[in-house]
């Protein structure tokens, strides 16, 4: 706060300066100005705007992280950091930037959210461009769909409105009533802009449980073949993942036009993750606590999880996702 102080103590000396310098007519506009430009700077200064010095994108933060803090995630991490980097570069884009991240719970996809957020925005998830909804608790009642229609739309378009290079992150897609998320197609598609909004600098973020078993009985066949796990490639997954959701009567993308349309980038793949990558975990999130990273601990926490298939034990069946609570057990 003693910055500010000094930077309106500045803007008061310059501004008895130009008062001086003026006739007595022209004092009350001049300083006017001055008035109204140091309240616009102190605005700035002090709560988030849309501009450069609140929303500006890191690729090498966003791929750093990606490397170091994503584990057992090397589709995922190559697919995202392409993608983001490419749109955020691309000083025209022709659509906003969609991403469909799919996979069971556990494996990343909230965090890698979290993870393109916090190297865009200042704020991270707490900027208040950033905008998260959950199926169940945002749009709980099948009853209610048309309302939640209208008001996911005027939401949007509202938050748009206010800063193009707004983010939405849809969580739950395998939960949400099918048909509400085509209400926002418009705001996805090709359009320069509608009713004078663009929507071309905005992100859309799905998050899905849905196609997470079509990606592990890949990852089966990887395995069972005797292939290197870091051999799976996008082309691999996606297409037949794209396909699986969109046939899914049980996620909010059934026969969605966003789909259809072809107006979904990219069909993220998240691997469900193994004992090594359960190990990865355990390691970061000891030291994310403050705590000397302890193999032995976390070996012994990592091996009374549970693992399927019920025969061969590969896969965590819940990823990463209980090892911050697990650790305080065993810590």
């Amino acid at each position: 706060m003693r910055v500010t102080y000094i930077m309106f103590g500045y803007y008061v000396l310059i501004s008895s300066v130009l008062v001086n310098a003026f006739e007595p007519i022209s004092t009350t506009f001049v300083v006017g100005l001055g008035v109204a430009a140091l309240g616009r700077k102190m605005y700035n200064y002090l709560y988030e705007s849309c501009d450069s010095k609140w929303i500006a994108f890191n690729s090498t933060g966003l791929e750093v992280a990606l490397d170091q803090k994503l584990f057992g995630q090397h589709v995922a991490s190559r697919v995202v950091q392409k993608a983001v980097t490419g749109f955020m570069n691309n000083k025209n884009p022709k659509k906003p930037l969609v991403l469909s991240l799919h996979g069971w719970t556990g494996t990343g996809k909230n965090f890698v959210s979290q993870l393109i957020a916090e190297n865009i925005y200042k704020e991270g998830m707490a900027s208040s461009f950033v905008h998260q909804f959950v199926s169940t608790a945002h749009f709980p009642h099948l009853s209610q769909l048309e309302n939640y229609k209208s008001q996911l739309q005027q939401w949007i378009k509202g938050n748009v409105t206010n800063c193009p290079r707004s983010m939405f992150i849809f969580d739950e897609m395998d939960k949400m009533h099918p048909g509400l998320i085509d209400c926002i197609k418009p705001y996805l598609d090709y359009y320069e802009n509608l009713n004078g909004v663009s929507y071309r600098q905005a992100i859309f973020i799905f998050l899905s449980n849905a196609g997470g078993e079509h990606i592990t009985q890949v990852a089966l066949d990887f395995w069972k073949a005797g292939r290197d796990r870091e051999e799976m490639k996008l082309h691999d997954l996606e297409p037949s993942l794209s396909l699986s959701v969109f046939n899914n009567k049980q996620s909010g993308l059934w026969h969605t036009s966003l789909i259809d349309k072809n107006l979904v980038d990219f069909f993220v793949p998240f691997l469900p993750l193994e004992y090594r990558h359960v190990l990865l975990c355990g390691m970061a999130e000891m030291a994310a606590k403050g705590l000397k990273p302890d193999q032995d601990v976390v070996d012994q926490m990592a091996r009374d999880l549970v693992y399927f298939p019920k025969s061969e034990k590969i896969f965590s069946g819940k990823g990463c996702k209980t090892i911050g609570g697990k650790l305080d057990y065993y810590t």
